[in-house]
C-alpha cells in the first residue's frame, strides 16, 4: 500500500503535538488522517505516547493497522470537524484505548483537508457521554440506526445547551408513528402540519434547529422511522400498568415509559433539571446519557516554534 509524506508544515504541527503531549502527560495523541501515511514512522516519532489514528477512509485505517497502530473509525457522514472529534473520543473510550479522566491531544485539519493545522487538548471528564453506535445497535428495534443516532444526538444537544441560556426538557417518540399518533392528542397547534417531507426531515439541519426552538413547548415530538417530524406538542396517553420507574423521575419520563410500552416505539426523554437523556424501550430505561457540559474543554495551545 503506497504511503504519502506529510507536508513539512504538518510534520512540524505533529512534532509540536507530541511535545505538548509529553508536557501535559497525555494518555494518547489522536491523529485524524485524511490519507495513507507512513504511520510506523509517525509512531516512532511519538516516543512513549500512544498513537491512535482515526479516519473515515478504510484504506487509511488498514494502512495504520499494517503499521501496528491503534485505529478508530469515523462514521462517513457530512458532519462538522468538532462533531467528528467528539465521536472519535467516544469510540476511543468504548474501545478502551483511553479512559475517562485521561488527557488526550487531538491533531487534525480544520482548514485545509490535506494539512494538519490544529492541535486540541481534551480532558475526558467523567461526564463524557459513552454513547456510541454500538449502544444503539443493541436495541432490538426496526427503527434505522441513522434515525436513532440523529434523534439521540439532537436530544443530547438540547440537554447540554438548553435554549437561550435556559435548561430545556423535552420528549421524542421514534418509530411506529401511526400507533403513537392514535395514542396521543394535540396539545398545541402542530407546527409541522402541512409542510412537505423535505421540510420535515431531521436530516435537514434547519429542521433540527427548528426542533430545538420548539423543544420549549409542552408535549412530545413524534418522529417516523424514516426520520420525518410527524408532529410536535403531542400529549401522550399510554398505560402505566405494570411499569416501575426510579424515584425522582417526573411525568415526562412516565410518559416516555408508557408510550414505549404500549406502542413498541423508542422514547427519548431529556430531563430539564439535569440535561440527562434517557432512552426507553418497552417501558424500560435502556440507555442513560449524561450531559457533556464539562466533558470537552477546548484550550488554545501555545508552543515553541520549530528550530
Amino acid at each position: 500500500m503506497s504511503r504519502q509524506e506529510l507536508p513539512r508544515e504538518s510534520q512540524r504541527v505533529l512534532a509540536a503535538a507530541f511535545r505538548l503531549g509529553e508536557t501535559v502527560e497525555a494518555a494518547a495523541v489522536i491523529l485524524i488522517a485524511e490519507r495513507c501515511l507512513d504511520f510506523a514512522k509517525v509512531k516512532a516519532e511519538s516516543g512513549k505516547l500512544r498513537l491512535i489514528v482515526s479516519s473515515d477512509d478504510n484504506k487509511v485505517l488498514e494502512a495504520a493497522r499494517q503499521d501496528d497502530v491503534d485505529v478508530v473509525s469515523i462514521q462517513h457522514e457530512p458532519e462538522t470537524r468538532h462533531f467528528q472529534v467528539s465521536q472519535v473520543l467516544l469510540e476511543a473510550i468504548a474501545d478502551e484505548l483511553v479512559q475517562t479522566g485521561d488527557v488526550v491531544v487531538v491533531v487534525y485539519s480544520a482548514f485545509e483537508k490535506d494539512n494538519c493545522d490544529t492541535v486540541t487538548v481534551v480532558r475526558l471528564a467523567e461526564q463524557l457521554s459513552r454513547l456510541t453506535s454500538r449502544d444503539l445497535q443493541r436495541l432490538e428495534t426496526k427503527v434505522p440506526l441513522e434515525t436513532l443516532r440523529i434523534v439521540v444526538d439532537l436530544a443530547c444537544e438540547i440537554g447540554r445547551e438548553g435554549r437561550e441560556g435556559k435548561p430545556v426538557g423535552t420528549l421524542f417518540v421514534v418509530g411506529n408513528h401511526r400507533k403513537v399518533m392514535e395514542q396521543s392528542t394535540e396539545q398545541v397547534h402542530d407546527p409541522f402540519r402541512g409542510y412537505p417531507k423535505s421540510e420535515r426531515s431531521i436530516r435537514n439541519p434547519r429542521v433540527r434547529e427548528s426542533i430545538k426552538e420548539l423543544a420549549q413547548i409542552d408535549g412530545a415530538f413524534v418522529i417516523s422511522s424514516d426520520g420525518l417530524a410527524i408532529a410536535a406538542g403531542r400529549h401522550l396517553r399510554g398505560s402505566a400498568e405494570g411499569l416501575t420507574l426510579s424515584k425522582g423521575l417526573g411525568s415526562r419520563h412516565w410518559a416516555a415509559a408508557e408510550i414505549s410500552k404500549s406502542t413498541g416505539a423508542i422514547a427519548i426523554a431529556v430531563s430539564q433539571s439535569t440535561g440527562t437523556v434517557r432512552v426507553f424501550q418497552d417501558g424500560l430505561i435502556v440507555l442513560r446519557i449524561e450531559p457533556m457540559r464539562n466533558a470537552m474543554k477546548w484550550h488554545e495551545v501555545t508552543t515553541d516554534g520549530p528550530e
